[in-house]
C-alpha cells in the first residue's frame, strides 16, 4: 500500500494513501481516520512550477544551478530564508550548505514563537496533550483556536464534553460551545489573570500540586493581585458573570485547555501563554489524566537535529532583504506572508539576486530573478514530526517526476561545487535523526519520549518544577480604529491554495456588503471588498491570513520575547473608497 503523510503545516498530520495519482485518507489511522482537509484535497490539482526560470525566461535545471553556484561564489553576503511549505525534516537540508558558507539565517517565527517562549519559561519544554488524554477530559477550553479549521480531526475527541470557547470571533466551534467568551482582542492576558484572581478568592487552588511541583507561587499571587479586578474585567470586554460561570464549570473537573496561536500575535505574546499556564498550574492541571494546557508541542523533542543553523542570525519578522546580495528563499512567500509587505517587496527588488525555491507561483516567485522548482512530497524520501500529537509520519518516495529538484539533491550539488562536506543518503539521515527514540504501534510510528500524560514525571526546568510568572511588560500605544484579527482560512494554508479576498466587518459599522474600502494602519494601506458578519465583535475587523494586502497593514516588529511576528498588534482605520 502506498502510504505516506501530509506535508502541510498543521496540527493533524494526516495519514495518506496515494493511489492512481490521487490522495485518499487512511481510514485506519487512529486520529485522522480517512478524512483529508480541503488543502490536501487541493494539493495535486494546484498548478506547480514546471521549469527553472532566470530573468523571466525558462532555462534548464543545469543552467539554473550554474547561475546559482556562480552567484554564490561571487558573494559574501547571503541570506537563507526558509518557510514551512513542506514540514518534512529533510527540507532543512540546504541549511547544511548555507551554514558552511557562513550565510545569514533567520531566527524566531512568523507563527508561534512568542507563545512558545512563554510556555518554555514556565515548563521548560512545550509538550502538547495526546489525543487520548483530551478524550478523557470532562471540560475542554478552546482558547484562541478554531479547531474546526486548524485541527478538525480532534473534534471527535471533544464530543460530549463541557465546551468553553474563548475567542473574539463567534467561530463555528464557538457556536456549539456551552459558553463562548467573546473576548476583546489582545486581552487574553487580562482574562487569564482574572481567572487566577477568582481561583484565589474562591480558594480553588490545588495546594498539594503547588507545594510539590511549582516555584514562586507567592510571587504570582502578589503579581495578579496588583491588577484590580475592575480593570481586568474592563480590559477583557466580558461580563464578569460569564467569566465566573466559565470558571465554575472547570472547578474540580478534568480540564484540557487547547490554546491557539491567535492569543500570542502580539508584543506581549509570551506573557499571554505564561499567564494561561500559571492559571492552569494554580488549578493543578498538569501531569494528571485528562488535564493540561496544549499549545504547539516541540515536535523535535527526543530527536537529533542534524541541520543546525549558522551563527549569523536575524529576527525573521524584521528581515531587510535589501541588505543582502543574494536572498535564497525556500518554501515561503515573504512578499505575501511577512509583515509590512511594502518594505519586504522593496527589499526583494533591491537584492542583487533573489532566488525562489519552491513548488508554486506566488508573489515572491514573480519578483525573483532565479526560480528553481522543487520536488513535491511524493517524489522524495522524508519523515515528519507533528506538533499536535505523538505520531511520526513516514514520507517515502512514491512516484517520480522530471519536474524540480529535491532539497537533498540541491544541497549535495552545491556542496560539491564548493568542496564542502556532502550529505548522507536520505535513509541514513532519517535513521540518525530518529535514533532509537521511536517505536511502532499498529503500523504507525510514535515518539518514545512523548509522555502519555505530559509532565507526569515533572517539568523540564532545572529543578523540574513549574515556574510561576511574576512580571509583565507590554508596549502597545493607544490607537484609534478596529482591532485586526488575522485568522486561518478554511480553504487555504496562509498563501497556499484558495485564498479569501475580503475584509469582514460587523453590520453595525456602517458599511454595506460589497463596498470597496481602504484599510490603513501606521504601516501601510490596502483595498478590500466588504463582507458583513455578526460573528465579529463590533470593535474588530477580520482579514484571513494569506489574503492579498493584509500584511501591508501589519507591523514589522518582533515580540518582546521569542523573536516572533506580531501581526495583530495594531489597529486599522477603514474608509469607503468613493
Amino acid at each position: 500500500m502506498n502510504k505516506t503523510t501530509c506535508p502541510l503545516d498543521c496540527y493533524d498530520m494526516c495519514s495518506v494513501i496515494y493511489d492512481d495519482n490521487k490522495l485518499h485518507g487512511d481510514k485506519v489511522h487512529p486520529i485522522t481516520k480517512g478524512f483529508l482537509c480541503p488543502n490536501l484535497n487541493s494539493y495535486l490539482g494546484t498548478p506547480r512550477i514546471q521549469k527553472p526560470r532566470f530573468k523571466g525566461k525558462d532555462i534548464s535545471m543545469s543552467e539554473a544551478l550554474e547561475i546559482l553556484t556562480k552567484s554564490l561564489k561571487e558573494s559574501q553576503n547571503v541570506l537563507y530564508f526558509k518557510g514551512h511549505g513542506n514540514f518534512g525534516k529533510l527540507q532543512d537540508a540546504p541549511m547544511h550548505f548555507f551554514r558552511q558558507m557562513d550565510a545569514t539565517f533567520t531566527k524566531g517565527s512568523l507563527c508561534d514563537g512568542a507563545g512558545e517562549s512563554g510556555v518554555v519559561a514556565g515548563r521548560g519544554e512545550s509538550l502538547s496533550l495526546p489525543y487520548e488524554e483530551i478524550k478523557k477530559s470532562r471540560v475542554v477550553v478552546i482558547w484562541g483556536r478554531n479547531s474546526s479549521v486548524t485541527n478538525a480531526h480532534f473534534l471527535e475527541a471533544i464530543k460530549d464534553k463541557i465546551l468553553i470557547v474563548i475567542d473574539p470571533v463567534k467561530t463555528s466551534i464557538a457556536k456549539k460551545a456551552d459558553i463562548h467568551l467573546q473576548i476583546k482582542p489582545r486581552e487574553d492576558f487580562s482574562l487569564a489573570l482574572l481567572f487566577a484572581r477568582f481561583v484565589y478568592i474562591e480558594q480553588m487552588e490545588d495546594y498539594d500540586f503547588i507545594d510539590k511541583f511549582t516555584n514562586d507561587f507567592d510571587y504570582f499571587v502578589d503579581f495578579f493581585r496588583s491588577f484590580p479586578v475592575k480593570t481586568l474585567v474592563e480590559n477583557s470586554g466580558l461580563a464578569l458573570e460569564d467569566v465566573l460561570t466559565a470558571l465554575m464549570l472547570m472547578e474540580k473537573e478534568k480540564v484540557s485547555i487547547l490554546v491557539g496561536v491567535g492569543v500570542q500575535k502580539y508584543a506581549h505574546g509570551a506573557s499571554v501563554l505564561r499567564a494561561i499556564d500559571s492559571f492552569a498550574a494554580m488549578m493543578g492541571l498538569f501531569g494528571k489524566e485528562g488535564c493540561g494546557v496544549s499549545y504547539l508541542g516541540n515536535s523535535m523533542i527526543g530527536f537529533n537535529n542534524i541541520f543546525p543553523k549558522g551563527k549569523k542570525q536575524v529576527p525573521i519578522s524584521t528581515v531587510d532583504f535589501g541588505q543582502y546580495d543574494i536572498a535564497f528563499i525556500q518554501g515561503s512567500n515573504p512578499a505575501n506572508q511577512m509583515p509590512n509587505t511594502k518594505k519586504v517587496i522593496d527589499g526583494l527588488k533591491e537584492t542583487k539576486l533573489c532566488v525562489y525555491f519552491g513548488l508554486y507561483e506566488n508573489e515572491t516567485s514573480k519578483l525573483s530573478d532565479l526560480v528553481i522548482p522543487a520536488k513535491n512530497f511524493l517524489e522524495k524520501e522524508d519523515i515528519r514530526f507533528g506538533y499536535g500529537s505523538e505520531y511520526i509520519g513516514k514520507m517515502p518516495e512514491l512516484t517520480q517526476s522530471d519536474i524540480g529538484i529535491s532539497e537533498v539533491e540541491l544541497t549535495n550539488k552545491l556542496c560539491k561545487e564548493f568542496s564542502f562536506e556532502t550529505l548522507e543518503s536520505e535513509k541514513e539521515m532519517i535513521s540518525t535523526i530518529v535514533g532509537n527514540n521511536i517505536y511502532e504501534e499498529d503500523g504507525y510510528l510514535k515518539n518514545k519520549v512523548y509522555q502519555e500524560i505530559p509532565y507526569s514525571d515533572g517539568f523540564y526546568t532545572d529543578d523540574e518544577k513549574f515556574q510561576f510568572m511574576d512580571e509583565y511588560d507590554d508596549e502597545l500605544c493607544e490607537m484609534d480604529g478596529y482591532y485586526l484579527i488575522t485568522s486561518k482560512y478554511k480553504y487555504s494554508l496562509n498563501s497556499q491554495f484558495k485564498r479569501d479576498k475580503f475584509i469582514y466587518l460587523h453590520p453595525c459599522c456602517g458599511f454595506e456588503e460589497g463596498d470597496l474600502v481602504r484599510a490603513s494602519s501606521p504601516y501601510g494601506e490596502a483595498e478590500f471588498m466588504v463582507k458583513l458578519s455578526d460573528d465579529l465583535r463590533e470593535d474588530c475587523v477580520k482579514i484571513y491570513s494569506g489574503t492579498s494586502g493584509v500584511n501591508y497593514l501589519t507591523p514589522d516588529e518582533s515580540s518582546l520575547e521569542g523573536d516572533s511576528a506580531i501581526y495583530q498588534d495594531t489597529k486599522i482605520i477603514v474608509t469607503k473608497v468613493v
